[in-house]
């Protein structure tokens, strides 16, 4: 498998694309209006302690105030422990009342893992964590941990033992990242010293910041880039920008060295973007459906609650019989699933209504094939069996806003519904608000202003009830269309 990461970069937005053997897999996006939260460590206050919830809202500085849950409070002590890519919490340890753990008022250093999505506020955690090439610092736990995704057990040893070695009894824990697979005690070594030089850095600065302000800020988006998606596989990263080029070279040569000739300058007139096609997918992204080569489709919808994705056979025929078809049919859609998923940075709860099999064996197959699909996602991913229903259940970790709440808002017409009122509800909504006028006021004659839409509806195929409103009202109504009404927006004047 050939992978590429393209870096775009402009004055206010920089875009990262990963691109698996000529295809977009994911996008990752940093406007300097917004950038992403996740990673920086922050001095805050406590604001509210929400007994009932087992939470604390923290001010930050940010626009909301930030969730910090009970459970986030606390450390696992124990050492040897496996873990991903991430710090986990010793699950059998009791959670003490939040009431014990802070209190309003205080003053606490915390570090955000959830940026704020929707109406909710960022998640915090006092469990500061620090992210190098190939580790996770862990300055405040014991935690010696390999990624789970390291399967080879004698490279796990190989990296435990190592790990081990370089702690030196500190009583500081880290985690050994995915790409640290194959990699020599001197890179570790080298990782170690930076991360520990960090810290240093990192506890001069909790000592002079006030409250509100930032205490670390993580890489920016070309840095980070490199520095969590460059793995062995990638055979070139390719960025537009002559000063990020070289800010990513520098990046390299001091924590990559190996990997650092990879790096390349595109000079090409024609957009990076476009030159892969990036821009057509990402536009593709956004969309409802997603065509499969077979001729089904997918129906993705994204709630406050969940995502759903509904699988259809669409012209697809099959060659033998319904089964095969629908076998078939569910296979091709577990992979486009799979990548939709990470294109899209879909999280949370994930509902998969594959179509009906009755075969149980066909439906461990496509099960497999998801599981398979999801095998290189980043995110860290949780998929359950078929319900008695026939619904795929499946969790995705959600740490920032999906594609198209980055890139898009709800629409200004419906309101983010997805649907508009008929020029027929209007009209009859328009009829019964002018009887609720001439029931409240006094007027002669009404003027109603409308969309040339509901307005044409009306004169065109309800002009009799219009006079028998009229009639019954004992006024006289007038229509005028205005172009710079919305289809559900209308005026009743009374004149």
């Amino acid at each position: 498998m050939s992978e590429e990461i393209l870096i775009n970069v402009t004055p206010r937005e920089t875009r990262v694309a990963v691109v698996e053997n000529g295809m977009l897999q994911e996008l990752h996006i940093e406007r300097a209006s917004r950038r992403g939260v996740v990673g920086n460590i922050y001095k805050g206050r406590v604001q509210r302690v929400m007994p009932g919830m087992q939470a604390a809202f923290v001010e930050i500085g940010l626009e909301r105030a930030a969730f910090l849950h009970a459970s986030d409070i606390l450390r696992p002590q124990v050492q040897g422990t496996d873990a991903a890519d991430a710090p986990v919490l010793e699950k059998s340890q009791p959670t003490p009342a939040i009431s014990s753990l802070v209190h309003e008022g205080q003053e606490i250093v915390v570090q955000v893992v959830k940026d704020p999505i929707g109406s909710k506020g960022a998640r915090l955690t006092t469990q500061l964590s620090i992210p190098s090439r190939y580790l996770v610092f862990l300055p405040q736990s014991r935690v010696l941990g390999v990624s789970a995704r390291i399967e080879d057990e004698a490279e796990r040893t190989r990296l435990k033992t190592l790990i081990a070695e370089l702690a030196n009894g500190s009583g500081q824990g880290y985690i050994v990242r995915t790409n640290a697979e194959a990699q020599p005690a001197e890179a570790l070594a080298e990782d170690v010293a930076y991360l520990r030089r960090a810290w240093d850095v990192i506890k001069q600065a909790m000592a002079t910041t006030r409250v509100g302000q930032r205490v670390y800020e993580d890489l920016a988006l070309p840095l980070r880039a490199v520095r969590d998606l460059m793995r062995k596989e990638v055979t070139a990263v390719q960025v537009d920008s002559r000063e990020a080029y070289e800010r990513l070279c520098g990046f390299a040569r001091q924590f990559m060295p190996e990997l650092a000739q990879r790096i390349e300058h595109y000079t090409g007139e024609r957009p990076i973007f476009d030159l892969y096609g990036v821009e057509d997918e990402i536009q593709r992204a956004l969309q409802k459906e997603v065509p499969l080569k077979s001729g089904g489709y997918l129906v993705i919808d994204q709630t406050e609650a969940m995502a759903t994705i509904d699988v259809n056979t669409g012209s697809f025929l099959g060659q033998r019989n319904l089964e095969e078809t629908v076998y078939r049919t569910n296979l091709e859609a577990a992979q486009a699933v799979a990548r939709q998923l990470r294109l899209r940075n879909l999280g949370g709860i994930i509902i998969i209504d594959f179509i009906d099999m009755t075969d149980d064996e066909h439906k461990r197959q496509v099960l497999r094939t998801l599981e398979k699909g999801l095998a290189h996602d980043h995110a860290r991913t949780s998929v359950h069996d078929f319900s008695p229903l026939g619904l795929v259940e499946m969790t995705r970790k959600r740490t920032t806003e999906s594609l198209e709440r980055q890139l898009c808002e709800p629409c200004h017409e419906c309101n983010g519904r997805g649907t508009l009122k008929t020029p027929e509800t209007l009209t009859y909504e328009i009829f019964r608000e002018i009887t609720r006028a001439v029931r409240q006021f006094e007027a002669q004659q009404l003027l109603v202003i409308a969309s040339p839409k509901v307005v044409g509806k009306i004169t065109d195929e309800e002009s009799a009830a219009v006079a028998e409103l009229e009639e019954f009202l004992g006024k006289s109504i007038r229509f005028q269309p205005d172009e710079q009404y919305a289809q559900e927006q209308y005026d009743v004047v009374l004149l």
